[in-house]
Protein backbone atom coordinates (compact mmCIF):
# COMPACT_ATOMS: atom_id res chain seq x y z
CA UNK A 1 0.00 0.00 0.00
CA UNK A 2 1.56 3.24 -1.01
CA UNK A 3 1.21 6.48 1.09
CA UNK A 4 -0.90 8.40 -1.75
CA UNK A 5 -2.88 10.32 0.79
CA UNK A 6 0.20 11.47 2.56
CA UNK A 7 1.86 12.34 -1.10
CA UNK A 8 -1.09 14.38 -2.27
CA UNK A 9 -1.40 16.03 0.80
CA UNK A 10 2.36 17.26 1.17
CA UNK A 11 2.43 18.64 -2.85
CA UNK A 12 -0.89 20.68 -1.89
CA UNK A 13 0.45 22.19 1.41
CA UNK A 14 3.32 23.25 0.16
CA UNK A 15 2.02 23.86 -3.41
CA UNK A 16 4.13 21.97 -5.00
CA UNK A 17 2.25 21.15 -8.44
CA UNK A 18 -1.02 19.91 -10.00
CA UNK A 19 -2.67 17.57 -12.19
CA UNK A 20 -1.75 20.10 -15.06
CA UNK A 21 1.39 20.41 -14.75
CA UNK A 22 4.17 17.66 -16.75
CA UNK A 23 7.19 16.82 -13.84
CA UNK A 24 10.17 15.54 -14.76
CA UNK A 25 11.11 13.16 -12.35
CA UNK A 26 15.43 12.73 -11.42
CA UNK A 27 15.67 9.01 -11.16
CA UNK A 28 18.75 7.26 -9.43
CA UNK A 29 17.08 4.01 -9.24
CA UNK A 30 17.69 4.15 -5.67
CA UNK A 31 14.44 3.38 -3.65
CA UNK A 32 14.03 6.91 -2.86
CA UNK A 33 13.80 8.06 -6.25
CA UNK A 34 11.87 4.90 -7.26
CA UNK A 35 9.14 5.18 -4.93
CA UNK A 36 8.66 8.96 -5.97
CA UNK A 37 7.81 8.19 -9.65
CA UNK A 38 5.62 4.55 -7.95
CA UNK A 39 3.53 7.69 -6.01
CA UNK A 40 3.68 9.98 -9.14
CA UNK A 41 1.85 6.89 -10.70
CA UNK A 42 -0.30 5.94 -8.30
CA UNK A 43 -1.63 9.70 -7.55
CA UNK A 44 -2.43 10.72 -11.44
CA UNK A 45 0.35 12.64 -12.18
CA UNK A 46 1.69 13.24 -15.62
CA UNK A 47 5.42 13.17 -15.78
CA UNK A 48 8.88 11.83 -17.20
CA UNK A 49 11.80 9.73 -15.92
CA UNK A 50 15.82 11.47 -16.35
CA UNK A 51 18.36 9.35 -15.66
CA UNK A 52 22.20 10.37 -15.55
CA UNK A 53 24.73 7.48 -16.08
CA UNK A 54 27.92 9.23 -14.71
CA UNK A 55 30.42 6.73 -16.07
CA UNK A 56 31.91 6.61 -12.02
CA UNK A 57 30.91 2.99 -11.48
CA UNK A 58 31.51 1.20 -14.17
CA UNK A 59 28.64 -2.06 -15.13
CA UNK A 60 26.76 -0.52 -12.01
CA UNK A 61 26.05 2.38 -13.45
CA UNK A 62 25.12 0.58 -16.41
CA UNK A 63 23.24 -1.41 -14.65
CA UNK A 64 21.42 1.68 -13.20
CA UNK A 65 20.74 3.60 -16.15
CA UNK A 66 19.28 0.07 -17.76
CA UNK A 67 17.29 -0.24 -14.99
CA UNK A 68 15.40 3.23 -14.78
CA UNK A 69 14.90 2.18 -18.67
CA UNK A 70 13.09 -0.58 -18.06
CA UNK A 71 11.19 1.18 -15.02
CA UNK A 72 9.61 4.07 -17.62
CA UNK A 73 8.87 1.61 -19.61
CA UNK A 74 6.89 -0.55 -17.10
CA UNK A 75 5.17 2.73 -16.20
CA UNK A 76 4.76 3.97 -19.82
CA UNK A 77 6.32 7.14 -19.17
CA UNK A 78 9.14 9.16 -21.20
CA UNK A 79 12.29 8.35 -20.64
CA UNK A 80 15.80 10.75 -20.66
CA UNK A 81 19.40 9.53 -20.16
CA UNK A 82 22.50 10.77 -20.91
CA UNK A 83 25.96 10.01 -20.26
CA UNK A 84 29.36 11.68 -18.92
CA UNK A 85 32.27 12.25 -18.51
CA UNK A 86 32.53 13.24 -15.45
CA UNK A 87 36.07 12.64 -14.25
CA UNK A 88 36.71 14.56 -16.99
CA UNK A 89 34.73 17.46 -16.08
CA UNK A 90 36.19 17.22 -12.72
CA UNK A 91 39.91 17.69 -13.73
CA UNK A 92 38.77 20.44 -16.74
CA UNK A 93 37.22 22.75 -14.35
CA UNK A 94 39.21 21.24 -11.29
CA UNK A 95 36.57 20.98 -8.47
CA UNK A 96 35.48 17.43 -6.92
CA UNK A 97 33.92 14.27 -8.22
CA UNK A 98 30.54 15.28 -6.51
CA UNK A 99 30.24 19.01 -7.28
CA UNK A 100 31.26 17.70 -11.06
CA UNK A 101 28.00 15.76 -10.85
CA UNK A 102 25.54 18.23 -9.47
CA UNK A 103 26.90 20.77 -11.66
CA UNK A 104 26.37 18.66 -14.95
CA UNK A 105 23.31 16.95 -13.68
CA UNK A 106 21.27 20.32 -12.96
CA UNK A 107 22.48 21.65 -15.88
CA UNK A 108 21.18 18.89 -17.86
CA UNK A 109 17.83 18.34 -16.25
CA UNK A 110 17.03 21.92 -17.34
CA UNK A 111 17.67 21.42 -21.20
CA UNK A 112 15.59 18.58 -21.01
CA UNK A 113 13.17 20.71 -19.39
CA UNK A 114 13.00 22.82 -21.74
CA UNK A 115 13.10 21.10 -24.55
CA UNK A 116 10.74 18.39 -23.65
CA UNK A 117 7.86 21.17 -22.16
CA UNK A 118 8.47 20.02 -18.82
CA UNK A 119 6.97 22.49 -16.02
CA UNK A 120 8.81 21.04 -12.76
CA UNK A 121 11.71 18.88 -11.57
CA UNK A 122 10.94 16.56 -8.95
CA UNK A 123 14.07 15.23 -7.01
CA UNK A 124 13.45 12.70 -4.32
CA UNK A 125 15.32 14.27 -1.16
CA UNK A 126 13.70 12.84 1.86
CA UNK A 127 13.78 14.19 5.72
CA UNK A 128 16.73 12.13 6.56
CA UNK A 129 18.55 14.44 3.44
CA UNK A 130 17.47 17.63 5.30
CA UNK A 131 18.94 16.93 8.74
CA UNK A 132 22.54 15.93 6.90
CA UNK A 133 22.12 18.93 5.11
CA UNK A 134 21.49 20.96 7.87
CA UNK A 135 24.47 19.52 10.28
CA UNK A 136 26.35 19.88 7.27
CA UNK A 137 25.93 23.58 6.82
CA UNK A 138 26.37 23.88 10.58
CA UNK A 139 29.56 21.85 10.85
CA UNK A 140 31.02 24.12 8.03
CA UNK A 141 29.32 27.54 9.14
CA UNK A 142 26.25 28.98 8.48
CA UNK A 143 23.72 31.63 8.65
CA UNK A 144 19.87 31.15 8.96
CA UNK A 145 19.66 30.16 5.65
CA UNK A 146 21.76 27.06 6.02
CA UNK A 147 19.51 25.79 9.00
CA UNK A 148 16.54 25.79 6.91
CA UNK A 149 17.57 23.00 5.48
CA UNK A 150 16.06 21.54 1.83
CA UNK A 151 13.06 23.69 0.89
CA UNK A 152 9.94 21.84 -0.85
CA UNK A 153 10.07 24.23 -3.37
CA UNK A 154 12.40 26.18 -4.63
CA UNK A 155 12.73 27.79 -8.00
CA UNK A 156 11.72 24.83 -10.84
CA UNK A 157 12.73 22.13 -7.91
CA UNK A 158 10.23 20.38 -6.03
CA UNK A 159 10.87 17.70 -3.27
CA UNK A 160 7.57 15.89 -2.92
CA UNK A 161 9.20 13.29 -0.81
CA UNK A 162 10.10 15.00 2.40
CA UNK A 163 6.97 14.10 4.16
CA UNK A 164 8.90 10.96 4.78
CA UNK A 165 12.12 9.21 6.73
CA UNK A 166 14.59 6.63 5.18
CA UNK A 167 13.27 4.12 7.60
CA UNK A 168 9.66 5.19 6.35
CA UNK A 169 10.69 4.59 2.56
CA UNK A 170 12.58 1.62 3.11
CA UNK A 171 9.82 0.07 4.68
CA UNK A 172 7.33 1.05 2.17
CA UNK A 173 9.41 -0.42 -0.60
CA UNK A 174 9.69 -3.90 1.85
CA UNK A 175 6.10 -4.12 2.47
CA UNK A 176 5.25 -3.83 -1.56
CA UNK A 177 7.89 -5.65 -2.90
CA UNK A 178 9.65 -2.38 -5.15
CA UNK A 179 12.87 -3.33 -6.51
CA UNK A 180 15.16 -1.05 -6.98
CA UNK A 181 18.84 -1.25 -7.38
CA UNK A 182 21.74 0.11 -4.64
CA UNK A 183 24.67 2.29 -5.15
CA UNK A 184 27.66 0.77 -3.84
CA UNK A 185 29.16 4.13 -3.04
CA UNK A 186 26.17 4.72 -0.55
CA UNK A 187 28.53 2.57 1.87
CA UNK A 188 31.55 4.21 1.64
CA UNK A 189 32.40 6.74 4.43
CA UNK A 190 34.69 8.69 2.57
CA UNK A 191 32.04 11.32 1.67
CA UNK A 192 31.08 13.77 4.41
CA UNK A 193 27.20 13.05 3.80
CA UNK A 194 27.80 9.25 4.23
CA UNK A 195 29.48 9.64 7.54
CA UNK A 196 26.63 11.60 8.81
CA UNK A 197 24.15 8.99 7.35
CA UNK A 198 26.11 6.10 8.85
CA UNK A 199 27.74 7.27 12.07
CA UNK A 200 26.70 10.46 13.99
CA UNK A 201 22.80 10.56 12.71
CA UNK A 202 22.50 6.65 14.60
CA UNK A 203 23.92 8.35 17.62
CA UNK A 204 21.51 10.96 17.66
CA UNK A 205 18.32 8.76 16.87
CA UNK A 206 19.48 7.15 20.23
CA UNK A 207 19.09 10.09 22.45
CA UNK A 208 15.87 11.05 20.32
CA UNK A 209 14.19 8.71 18.11
CA UNK A 210 11.66 10.19 16.93
CA UNK A 211 14.70 12.49 15.16
CA UNK A 212 13.14 13.03 11.72
CA UNK A 213 9.77 14.19 13.02
CA UNK A 214 12.02 16.99 15.49
CA UNK A 215 13.67 18.17 12.58
CA UNK A 216 10.51 18.50 10.18
CA UNK A 217 8.68 20.85 12.49
CA UNK A 218 12.04 22.36 13.60
CA UNK A 219 12.76 23.27 10.18
CA UNK A 220 8.88 24.73 9.59
CA UNK A 221 10.11 26.90 12.58
CA UNK A 222 13.13 27.66 10.78
CA UNK A 223 11.72 28.64 7.61
CA UNK A 224 9.54 31.15 9.60
CA UNK A 225 11.86 32.98 10.93
CA UNK A 226 13.35 33.36 7.85
CA UNK A 227 10.35 34.52 6.31
CA UNK A 228 9.96 37.07 8.51
CA UNK A 229 13.75 38.13 8.76
CA UNK A 230 13.52 38.79 4.73
CA UNK A 231 9.99 40.59 5.08
CA UNK A 232 11.99 42.98 7.63
CA UNK A 233 15.26 43.13 5.63
CA UNK A 234 12.68 44.19 2.53
CA UNK A 235 11.00 47.04 4.22
CA UNK A 236 13.94 48.40 5.64
CA UNK A 237 15.95 48.22 1.97
CA UNK A 238 12.90 50.18 0.50
CA UNK A 239 13.11 52.94 3.31
CA UNK A 240 17.21 53.09 3.67
CA UNK A 241 17.95 52.77 -0.09
CA UNK A 242 18.54 55.43 -2.49
CA UNK A 243 18.95 54.99 -5.79
CA UNK A 244 20.85 57.56 -8.12
CA UNK A 245 21.24 55.85 -11.47
CA UNK A 246 23.85 53.78 -10.89
CA UNK A 247 24.50 54.40 -7.52
CA UNK A 248 23.18 53.28 -4.06
CA UNK A 249 23.21 55.78 -1.04
CA UNK A 250 22.35 54.26 2.57
CA UNK A 251 22.34 56.87 5.01
CA UNK A 252 25.58 55.92 7.79
CA UNK A 253 23.04 57.31 10.55
CA UNK A 254 20.31 54.37 9.84
CA UNK A 255 22.90 52.08 9.13
CA UNK A 256 23.86 52.95 13.02
CA UNK A 257 20.89 52.79 14.30
CA UNK A 258 19.95 48.89 13.28
CA UNK A 259 19.54 46.22 15.55
CA UNK A 260 21.03 43.80 15.60
CA UNK A 261 23.38 45.78 13.45
CA UNK A 262 25.84 43.21 12.22
CA UNK A 263 22.84 40.67 10.65
CA UNK A 264 20.85 43.30 9.20
CA UNK A 265 23.18 44.64 7.53
CA UNK A 266 24.90 41.72 6.18
CA UNK A 267 20.91 40.78 4.96
CA UNK A 268 20.80 44.01 3.51
CA UNK A 269 24.29 44.17 1.51
CA UNK A 270 24.09 40.59 1.01
CA UNK A 271 23.47 40.95 -2.63
CA UNK A 272 26.18 43.13 -3.42
CA UNK A 273 28.50 39.81 -2.23
CA UNK A 274 30.09 41.08 1.13
CA UNK A 275 31.00 38.34 3.74
CA UNK A 276 31.16 38.45 7.30
CA UNK A 277 34.25 40.12 7.37
CA UNK A 278 33.83 42.86 5.49
CA UNK A 279 30.77 43.56 7.47
CA UNK A 280 32.75 43.16 10.63
CA UNK A 281 35.07 46.27 8.77
CA UNK A 282 32.34 48.26 8.08
CA UNK A 283 30.90 48.11 11.44
CA UNK A 284 34.15 49.28 12.94
CA UNK A 285 34.49 52.23 10.64
CA UNK A 286 31.08 53.86 10.88
CA UNK A 287 32.24 56.82 13.03
CA UNK A 288 36.53 56.50 12.20
CA UNK A 289 37.41 56.34 8.96
CA UNK A 290 35.64 58.56 6.28
CA UNK A 291 36.63 57.91 2.89
CA UNK A 292 37.32 53.74 3.81
CA UNK A 293 36.82 51.38 0.58
CA UNK A 294 35.12 47.93 1.07
CA UNK A 295 35.11 45.91 -2.52
CA UNK A 296 33.90 42.71 -3.38
CA UNK A 297 33.96 41.16 -6.74
CA UNK A 298 31.38 43.04 -8.43
CA UNK A 299 31.16 46.37 -6.24
CA UNK A 300 33.17 49.05 -4.45
CA UNK A 301 31.40 50.65 -0.93
CA UNK A 302 32.73 54.08 0.19
CA UNK A 303 32.52 55.81 3.33
CA UNK A 304 31.30 59.26 1.90
CA UNK A 305 29.99 62.11 3.61
CA UNK A 306 27.54 60.35 5.90
CA UNK A 307 26.58 58.03 3.30
CA UNK A 308 27.64 54.25 2.58
CA UNK A 309 27.89 54.67 -1.44
CA UNK A 310 27.56 51.24 -3.76
CA UNK A 311 29.21 51.31 -7.06
CA UNK A 312 29.44 48.69 -9.72
CA UNK A 313 32.84 47.87 -10.24
CA UNK A 314 32.23 47.17 -13.92
CA UNK A 315 33.65 43.56 -13.66
CA UNK A 316 32.12 40.62 -14.46
CA UNK A 317 29.79 42.50 -17.11
CA UNK A 318 29.23 40.32 -20.17
CA UNK A 319 31.08 40.73 -23.09
CA UNK A 320 28.67 41.97 -26.43
CA UNK A 321 27.61 39.79 -29.03
CA UNK A 322 27.08 40.52 -32.20
CA UNK A 323 23.37 38.97 -34.26
CA UNK A 324 23.85 38.47 -37.45
CA UNK A 325 20.81 37.64 -39.82
CA UNK A 326 21.04 33.93 -40.08
CA UNK A 327 21.93 33.55 -36.74
CA UNK A 328 19.54 31.39 -34.74
CA UNK A 329 21.17 31.13 -31.19
CA UNK A 330 23.69 33.19 -29.07
CA UNK A 331 25.15 33.30 -26.12
CA UNK A 332 25.19 36.08 -23.77
CA UNK A 333 26.57 35.41 -20.24
CA UNK A 334 24.49 33.36 -18.46
CA UNK A 335 21.65 33.81 -21.50
CA UNK A 336 21.16 31.78 -24.64
CA UNK A 337 19.10 33.85 -26.71
CA UNK A 338 16.72 31.61 -29.18
CA UNK A 339 16.13 34.10 -32.60
CA UNK A 340 12.80 32.52 -35.09
CA UNK A 341 11.21 34.23 -37.76
CA UNK A 342 7.36 33.72 -38.30
CA UNK A 343 5.81 35.01 -41.01
CA UNK A 344 2.57 35.98 -39.04
CA UNK A 345 2.10 38.93 -36.91
CA UNK A 346 2.53 36.75 -33.27
CA UNK A 347 2.19 38.54 -30.23
CA UNK A 348 3.93 37.25 -27.32
CA UNK A 349 2.11 37.39 -23.91
CA UNK A 350 2.54 36.12 -20.28
CA UNK A 351 6.37 35.78 -20.90
CA UNK A 352 8.65 37.87 -19.73
CA UNK A 353 11.58 36.67 -21.02
CA UNK A 354 10.41 36.36 -25.00
CA UNK A 355 9.30 38.73 -27.22
CA UNK A 356 8.16 39.55 -30.93
CA UNK A 357 8.90 42.44 -33.09
CA UNK A 358 8.42 43.64 -36.65
CA UNK A 359 11.01 42.32 -38.61
CA UNK A 360 10.55 44.65 -41.25
CA UNK A 361 12.00 47.55 -38.82
CA UNK A 362 15.20 45.00 -37.82
CA UNK A 363 18.46 45.92 -39.36
CA UNK A 364 21.49 43.83 -39.19
CA UNK A 365 24.57 42.76 -37.32
CA UNK A 366 22.22 43.72 -34.32
CA UNK A 367 23.83 43.69 -30.87
CA UNK A 368 23.35 42.33 -27.11
CA UNK A 369 25.19 43.84 -24.51
CA UNK A 370 24.50 45.31 -21.09
CA UNK A 371 23.30 49.00 -19.84
CA UNK A 372 25.38 51.57 -21.06
CA UNK A 373 25.01 55.42 -19.32
CA UNK A 374 22.85 57.30 -21.82
CA UNK A 375 20.90 54.82 -23.33
CA UNK A 376 17.37 55.80 -23.66
CA UNK A 377 14.49 53.69 -25.27
CA UNK A 378 10.84 54.38 -25.85
CA UNK A 379 8.95 51.38 -23.28
CA UNK A 380 6.15 49.75 -24.85
CA UNK A 381 2.71 51.43 -23.40
CA UNK A 382 4.48 54.73 -22.44
CA UNK A 383 4.57 57.87 -24.00
CA UNK A 384 7.67 59.17 -24.97
CA UNK A 385 11.17 57.82 -24.17
CA UNK A 386 13.23 57.09 -21.03
CA UNK A 387 16.62 56.88 -19.73
CA UNK A 388 17.06 53.05 -19.24
CA UNK A 389 18.67 53.69 -16.02
CA UNK A 390 15.60 55.69 -14.65
CA UNK A 391 13.69 52.74 -16.05
CA UNK A 392 15.50 50.44 -14.10
CA UNK A 393 15.11 52.66 -11.03
CA UNK A 394 11.66 52.62 -11.14
CA UNK A 395 11.98 48.55 -11.22
CA UNK A 396 13.87 49.04 -7.88
CA UNK A 397 16.28 46.51 -9.56
CA UNK A 398 19.48 46.23 -7.85
CA UNK A 399 23.12 47.14 -9.35
CA UNK A 400 24.22 43.82 -9.48
CA UNK A 401 21.22 42.82 -12.05
CA UNK A 402 21.52 46.07 -14.03
CA UNK A 403 24.76 44.67 -15.35
CA UNK A 404 23.26 41.41 -15.79
CA UNK A 405 20.51 42.39 -18.22
CA UNK A 406 20.48 41.72 -21.02
CA UNK A 407 19.85 44.48 -24.16
CA UNK A 408 18.60 43.80 -27.55
CA UNK A 409 20.10 46.68 -29.61
CA UNK A 410 18.99 46.92 -33.17
CA UNK A 411 21.42 47.84 -36.04
CA UNK A 412 21.29 51.48 -35.96
CA UNK A 413 21.70 51.66 -32.15
CA UNK A 414 18.11 51.92 -30.66
CA UNK A 415 17.47 49.65 -27.96
CA UNK A 416 14.61 46.78 -29.33
CA UNK A 417 14.14 45.12 -25.63
CA UNK A 418 15.41 45.32 -22.07
CA UNK A 419 15.37 41.71 -21.73
CA UNK A 420 13.20 40.24 -19.06
CA UNK A 421 11.76 43.81 -18.72
CA UNK A 422 10.16 45.66 -21.44
CA UNK A 423 10.21 45.71 -25.39
CA UNK A 424 10.39 49.61 -27.19
CA UNK A 425 7.16 51.06 -28.73
CA UNK A 426 8.58 51.32 -31.83
CA UNK A 427 9.26 47.92 -32.51
CA UNK A 428 5.80 46.37 -31.13
CA UNK A 429 4.32 44.59 -33.34
CA UNK A 430 1.06 46.62 -35.10
CA UNK A 431 -1.78 45.97 -37.69
CA UNK A 432 0.79 46.77 -40.28
CA UNK A 433 2.73 43.76 -39.36
CA UNK A 434 3.67 41.49 -41.78
CA UNK A 435 6.21 39.16 -40.39
CA UNK A 436 7.81 38.75 -36.84
CA UNK A 437 10.77 37.78 -35.20
CA UNK A 438 11.09 35.97 -31.90
CA UNK A 439 13.75 36.71 -29.42
CA UNK A 440 13.75 34.59 -26.00
CA UNK A 441 16.17 34.42 -23.36
CA UNK A 442 16.74 31.15 -21.34
CA UNK A 443 18.98 30.50 -18.40
CA UNK A 444 22.00 28.46 -19.09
Amino acid sequence: MLPVKGFTEFIERHGLFNHDNKILAAVSGGMDSVLMVHLLNAAGFSFGIAHCNFQLRGDESLRDQEFCNHLAEKLRVPFHTVNFDTAKYAADEKVSTQMAARALRYQWFEEVRQQSGYNLIALAHHQNDAIETILLNLTRGTGIAGIHGILPKNGLLVRPLLFLSRDKIAAIIAKNHTTYVEDSSNASTKYARNKLRLEVIPKLKELNPALEETFEKNLERFRDLEILLDRQVEQLRSRLFDFHDDEVHVSLEEIKKLEPQRLLLFKLLQEYGVNETIVDDLVEALDKHPGRIFETSGYKMVLDRGKLIISNNNNGRPAEQLINIGDREIRYGNYRLTILHDDSPLIIKDNPMAVSVDRELLSYPMRIRSWQQGDVFYPLGMKGHKKVSDFFVGEKIPLHKKREIPLLVNGNGEIVWIGGYRPDDRYKVSGKTKKVTIFELNLI
